[in-house]
This record gives structure tokens, C-alpha cells and sequence, in this order.
């Protein structure tokens, strides 16, 4: 027996979600946020990693702040950048079920007449 996913989001919560997907639709805040899941870095890191300019990056830095998924700490001259716990948490859980049902949706309706 095949079981529904339902997935039917809150139409108040779409907005936030499409945000999020839309923090990750850019290929270098992506990489921004793979490498800040993996280690706290700060700026200067960053700008080794994706070979991008230091006002490119800190550009990303600020909208993924902005977002609240991309937290800061000063430490002296330095800004240490991590993501925030449970980043992205609400677009993982849509994603999840989208591909839970990919392949088992079944046919709800029939036919259009013409």
C-alpha cells in the first residue's frame, strides 16, 4: 500500500519558505553556507575558499545575517560567522516531503473535458 505525503504548508509561512530557497539559489552564499555547516570561519576564510572579493562576500554575509540564519561574534578584529541552529530547518522538512512522494503520487483527478 502506497502512503499520501501531505504536504499542504501554512500559506502564511510560503513567503518564508520561498525566502530561504532563495538564500540558496545563489551559487556563492551555497557555498557560504556548506562551508559555515562545517566550520565557525570568519571573512578573510571565506575569500580563500570561493576566491571571491572581500566586499562580495560581506555582502552575502550581511543577507544571510539579515535572514537569521548566519550568526556573528567579534573576537578583536575578527568576526567569527556560524550558521544558526536549525538554519533552514522549515525548507529541509518541505524538501523531505516533496521527495518522500516523488514517484508514488497517485492520479486524484480525472480527465479534462475538452
Amino acid at each position: 500500500m502506497i502512503s499520501a505525503v501531505t504536504i499542504q504548508p501554512d500559506p502564511a509561512t510560503l513567503p518564508a519558505l520561498a525566502a530561504q530557497f532563495a538564500l540558496l539559489a545563489d551559487p556563492l552564499r551555497l557555498l557560504i553556507v556548506d562551508s559555515l555547516a562545517r566550520e565557525q570561519l570568519c571573512t578573510c576564510h571565506l575569500v580563500e575558499l570561493a576566491g571571491a572579493k572581500q566586499t562580495t562576500i560581506s555582502h552575502h554575509l550581511r543577507l544571510l545575517r539579515e535572514a537569521g540564519v548566519v550568526l556573528a561574534e567579534s573576537e578583536g578584529r575578527f568576526t567569527w560567522y556560524r550558521l544558526a541552529p536549525g538554519a533552514f530547518a522549515a525548507a529541509l522538512t518541505g524538501l523531505r516531503g516533496i521527495g518522500g512522494a516523488a514517484g508514488q503520487t497517485p492520479r486524484l483527478r480525472p480527465a479534462c473535458a475538452t
